[in-house]
């Protein structure tokens, strides 16, 4: 289970990026985290089963439950964003149901930012309708919009710090007051700034979100999500949340808050959510995963460096009609940025061209070190032009509104040699 362990207390980031919720295989002394490659497990006799199956007592059943690769997996992103306990999914998008699918009812309500990934949009705004959950967008740069937008039915706010594709940047601490005053939990989808960079926890956030697949995995091989909770929110009040404190009744009525205590949400979202719907992240994936973390702290520094390099680069050329990175001395997110992200703002950033929608499709398809496809988060840097593609189910108004309007090119700048990628990105614009 992802539970944080006393051991790991005190660490460094780096020591527990290596460390955290890995031990060395007791039957063979294997130091690297094994890939248990199997689907179920031998009960030791009838009451340790019976125990397993009633939660009474941690261990492995059935891999769709809980494996021990995909475990440490858990344990070690909780330890890095200082949270209670983590359940991992099989993408970023089956974490957020799962998170979604443990704290709402039919009819109930949640405000995002509208600065999110398109395919959150589209999940949120138009999938998620079909569950009889409404999500209600809002510009997020402006904090109050959340409190703008709370109802009576509203479960949750929801909202990337460093928001992906634009660069822009959340004031975390005004919309976790919000939240408070609503008694409702604030949900962070990190992914873009990955815990080194920030801790949204450390902020007063509830909840955290992770598509593992991006920086955690770090070279694009595996897919992956993850949630992580705080261990804070108080789930009693007001009686919005009968999830985790009502009789669970596939669990002989029990309740999940009052058994479980500060790491129930994660517990509910696997005994349940995760049983039910079943996006386990794979033992492989895990192991990938688990092994890109091992070097997440150096891979973020050198993305940054290479990012800011870029960055300035592309503020200077002609055919530029602007940039949005936060770690430029035009951002108007600047201030935030050294708030919230002292180590950098990430690697992920838009500009905008003067040639409109033409020119970005030219760009993608000419470049030639950079690579057109849609991920982020790679060793390798990577280039899209999101109105064609990431975001081409949002109207235009809404991929305005998103960050993707027609002249907008997303960049996720790798770990290169960096005169490469400016010699790259020279020759594309022409």
């Amino acid at each position: 289970m992802a539970d944080r362990g006393k051991h790991q207390t005190g660490f460094g980031f780096e020591t527990r990026a290596i460390h955290a919720g890995a031990r060395p295989e007791p039957v063979t002394g294997a130091r690297n985290t094994p890939i248990y490659q199997t689907s179920s497990y031998v009960f030791e006799d009838a009451e340790q089963a019976a125990d397993l199956f009633n939660l009474s007592r941690f261990g492995f059943i059935y891999s769709r439950l809980t494996n021990p690769t995909v475990s440490v997996l858990e344990e070690r992103v909780a330890s890095l964003e200082n949270g209670r306990a983590a359940v991992a999914a099989a993408s970023g998008h089956a974490a957020q149901f799962l998170t979604f699918f443990t704290l709402l009812e039919p009819g109930d309500e949640f405000v995002a930012s509208r600065n999110l990934y398109g395919g959150s949009m589209t999940q949120f705004g138009l999938s998620f309708k079909k569950l009889g959950w409404t999500c209600h967008f809002v510009d997020g740069t402006d904090p109050e919009n959340f409190r703008r937008a709370i109802t009576p039915k509203t479960k949750a706010l929801f909202l990337e710090v460093l928001a992906n594709p634009g660069g822009i940047i959340i004031d975390l601490e005004k919309v976790v007051e919000i939240g408070k005053d609503a008694g409702i939990p604030v949900i962070v989808d990190n992914t873009m700034a990955s815990p080194y960079l920030h801790q949204p926890l450390e902020w007063g956030a509830d909840i955290v979100i992770h598509s593992t697949t991006k920086y955690l995995s770090g070279h694009g091989t595996s897919m992956g999500g993850v949630v992580v909770e705080s261990g804070k929110f108080d789930w009693t009040q007001g009686g919005k949340f009968p999830s985790m404190t009502e009789p669970e009744p596939s669990y002989h009525g029990l309740t999940f808050y009052e058994t479980f205590g500060d790491f129930g949400f994660t517990t509910k979202a696997r005994a349940v959510a995760l049983r039910d719907f079943g996006p386990v992240q794979s033992p492989m994936n895990a192991f990938m995963t688990i092994t890109g973390i091992e070097t997440l702290h150096l891979r973020m520094e050198r993305h940054v460096a290479n990012a800011q390099v870029v960055a300035e680069y592309l503020e200077g050329h002609e055919k530029v009609a602007w940039v949005s990175y936060a770690g430029l001395q035009s951002s108007p997110y600047r201030e935030l940025a050294q708030k919230y992200l002292p180590k950098g703002p990430g690697a992920v950033f838009t500009f905008g061209l003067r040639g409109g929608y033409e020119a970005g499709v030219h760009v993608v398809e000419t470049v030639e070190l950079f690579s057109h496809l849609a991920n982020v988060g790679d060793t390798r840097s990577l280039i899209i032009h999101p109105a064609s593609t990431t975001h081409r189910q949002l109207s235009p108004e809404q991929q305005i509104a998103a960050g993707a309007g027609p002249d907008v090119i997303r960049l996720s700048v790798g770990l290169e040699s960096v005169e490469d990628l400016l010699r790259d990105l020279d020759q594309a614009l022409g």
